[in-house]
């Protein structure tokens, strides 16, 4: 019998969704009106209607003047709020500037920017988007909703959403809410966004191997690597003979220091290449989070680098470094099959 109740919950609040949902098409930018604002009484607003009713009886019952003007009295006040209450939320404008990547587990943050074009400022606004997934729990206790004291004219607010799986995310709805200003209604909308977010794998850290063997910049050669050639001095070494008097430091020989040899070499770099086959992993989505902790760490040392992933055509993966290639990298992953 326990049972039931939830039951006959589920399905009622999925058509609900359906009707809210069919009311408010995708779109990234949205304008509340009488379509997609609703209104009723709030949690003390149900007090309040008891109150009107209770009242009303009494004075019906007793023929109690005072009693039924008490009552139209709160009527009146209940009419004036009602309609306050639901002009505060109109004409509200709401359009999603950014939407940010983030990796599993960790939220996205929804840039908006909020316009009001009434001349009485507008008060009391909350701005969240809903739970999808209870199960989604971030690590870092972030509020999830954002409450506007004071709007008029434009303003820009961030909002998190939690994430749990890697891959395209699409934004749950948004909820608008104010019960300005006796608190006895409540009006709302949602707003349903077209605009998706990409979640890249959880960077997990691994041993590198020997050609990723890099911790830190100071762990570089100084200078890079290289090669013999003709452009950067390297170094001065004995003349050996058979050696060629082209590359004889003449000045050193003017000076009575002896016959030294210049060597030249050419930088060759410290290019790394991020390969699908060579995580040590046995997992498909554990080698993307090594892939993305291999990323992120060339990247923030600045070293020249490039990711090779199973559907990548040979020979065709460009090369960059830095933070905003790692990003691009970053969304590779997320998009990877």
């Amino acid at each position: 019998m326990s049972l039931l109740p939830k039951a006959l919950t589920v399905p009622t609040k999925s058509k609900l969704s359906g009707w809210f949902a069919s009311r408010a098409p995708k779109s990234d930018s949205a304008t509340l009106n009488l379509r997609n604002v609703y209104i009723f009484f709030s949690r003390e607003g149900m007090l309040f209607s008891v109150l009107l009713i209770i009242t009303f009886i009494a004075g019906i019952n007793y023929g109690n003047n005072l009693v039924l003007g008490l009552c139209f009295y709160l009527i009146s006040i209940w009419l004036i709020s009602f309609h306050v209450t639901f002009a505060h939320i109109s004409g509200l404008k709401v359009h999603l500037l950014e939407v940010t990547m983030a990796e599993v587990g960790a939220p996205v943050w929804v840039t908006l920017q909020l316009r009001s074009e009434s001349r009485q400022p507008r008060r009391q606004l909350l701005f969240g988007f809903e739970d999808v997934d209870n199960k989604a729990k971030s690590s870092v206790d972030i509020p999830s909703s954002v409450l506007v004291t004071r709007l008029q004219g434009e303003k820009i607010i961030r909002l998190p959403v939690q994430t749990n799986a890697r891959g395209q995310f699409e934004l749950p709805r948004l909820r608008i809410k104010t019960v300005y200003p006796l608190g006895i209604m409540k009006a709302w909308s949602y707003i349903y966004f077209a605009r998706t977010a990409w979640v890249y794998p959880k960077p997990e850290a691994f041993d590198w191997e020997t050609q990723y063997a890099i911790a830190s910049l100071e762990d570089l050669p100084t200078g890079g690597q290289y090669r013999q050639g003709q452009d950067d001095f390297e170094r001065l070494d004995n003349y050996i003979e058979g050696e060629s008097l082209a590359r004889v430091s003449w000045g050193h020989v003017a000076r009575g220091q002896g016959m030294l040899t210049k060597h030249f070499a050419d930088p060759i770099g410290h290019e790394q290449t991020l390969d699908y086959a060579d995580m040590p992993a046995a997992q498909h989505e554990q080698k993307l989070s090594q892939l993305a902790y291999g990323a992120m760490t060339l990247g923030q040392l600045g070293v020249p680098y490039n990711m090779c992933l199973p559907n990548d055509a040979p020979f065709v993966t460009k090369m960059g470094e830095g933070d905003e290639f790692a990003q691009d990298c970053l969304l590779r992953l997320a998009k990877a099959p």
